[in-house]
């Protein structure tokens, strides 16, 4: 309580099935007349109707939507580029976390004289200018609320972030329907993407009262609908349960962020190109096990969300909510060894010493890591 907490949020925030069209009106409503999409192509026929409705307000569109992966340095220049050549007036991103990281910075680095080289790590952006709107069409990242955006720097040939206040959206609109279509597998790695933020969010260093009513609410919610919503894409009250636990995730990011899982995971997509989802989901277990006993009575708590009964010690009480993420990734059919996913046993030390550099991330985890630990915890992973 004696620390100084900020907490960064958009200025409009619309959450429920259908918020989508208010969208809609609030840019109608603004005289904004020339509207930059970022999206991409297996979107398009989910959002056709909110583009008609845009032309219907005489607002007209210029979509990009040229992601088929994980963002890289390249897809943002040439969204950039297009962009500058567009003369578009805002920017809208509609997709999962890589469309929206990539509509931040293009909507960021519009016009500022700075590139992506020059903005990499916390608080280089020196302003923004253009308008930005989120709406995420997973429950996932959160980052239509977050101050993050990461992506792959290919001269670096390493992920890497970019945290600004200037990267929270104006508005952002989150709306469960345009989660519904989502496939099994997204819903499942997504969905633990959006746990793993508020587990380490709770479980941190520098938690802190007001995100712990946040991440213990977004546990519960995710731990008791992601199986659900896994089986049927078109339980409503799932999916809105997700796109709720998910957003409370994203509220973490900003003033907490995450710790080792998401350090750990960075070297899998950078290296092999594993889905951001997948690889934390993968290391969670192992990282969780190796974090246990600094904090036995958060991990507890995080258990008891999760849905664990309280057992004789704390200790006891968090190994019971290990076994239930451990069960809720079996149930998703998400893998849990490295070898299962194609990375070779070579490529361990490598990765480990890659890990080692995410050091915005690794200062938070509740145990400093060090790189024999990296090393252990990826060999008990393969």
């Amino acid at each position: 309580m004696d620390r100084i907490i900020v907490m960064q949020q958009p200025k409009r925030l619309a959450f429920g099935n259908g918020c989508a069209s208010q969208f809609v009106d609030d840019f109608a409503g603004l005289g904004l007349k020339k509207a930059f999409i970022v999206t991409a192509p297996p979107l398009l026929p989910v959002i056709q109707t909110l583009l008609d409705s845009l032309k219907s307000k005489d607002v007209s569109v210029v979509i990009w939507n040229s992601i088929s992966s994980e963002p890289t340095t390249t897809m943002l220049n040439d969204a950039l580029r297009i962009y500058h050549l567009s003369g578009c007036d805002t920017v809208v991103g509609i997709g999962g976390g890589s469309v929206l990281d990539v509509a931040k910075l293009v909507a960021t680095l519009h016009g500022s004289g700075q590139d992506i080289q020059s903005v990499f790590g916390i608080s280089k952006v020196i302003g923004r200018k253009t308008y930005l709107a989120c709406l995420p069409t997973t429950a996932g990242t959160g980052s239509e609320v977050s101050p993050n955006a990461i992506i792959f720097d290919e001269i670096k040939q390493l992920k890497m972030g970019v945290i600004s206040p200037y990267l929270v959206p104006d508005a952002s609109y989150i709306d469960p329907l345009l989660t519904v279509t989502v496939p099994p597998n997204v819903t499942a790695s997504t969905g633990m993407d959006a746990l793993i933020h508020c587990i380490e969010g709770y479980a941190n260093l520098f938690a802190h009262p007001i995100t712990d009513v946040y991440a213990l609410q977004g546990i519960r919610l995710i731990g008791a609908n992601l199986k659900r919503a896994y089986d049927n894409g078109n339980d409503l009250e799932a999916r809105s349960s997700m796109a709720l636990g998910s957003l409370y995730g994203g509220l973490c990011l900003g003033p907490v962020n995450t710790g080792a899982v998401h350090a750990l995971s960075y070297p899998l997509g950078s290296d092999f190109r594993i889905p951001h989802g997948i690889a934390n989901s993968l290391l969670l277990p192992y990282i969780l096990e190796f974090n246990l006993p600094a904090m036995p009575d958060r991990y507890a708590q995080i258990a008891i969300a999760l849905g664990a009964e309280p057992a004789d010690s704390d200790m006891e009480t968090a190994r019971r909510g290990l076994n239930i993420v451990i069960q809720l990734c079996h149930d998703c059919k998400i893998p849990l060894k490295l070898s299962e996913i194609g990375v070779p046993y070579d490529a361990i030390e490598r990765m480990a010493k890659a890990a080692m550099t995410v050091t915005r991330l690794l200062k938070n985890n509740p145990v400093q890591l060090e790189l024999k630990d990296a090393l252990e915890i990826y060999r008990k992973a393969y």
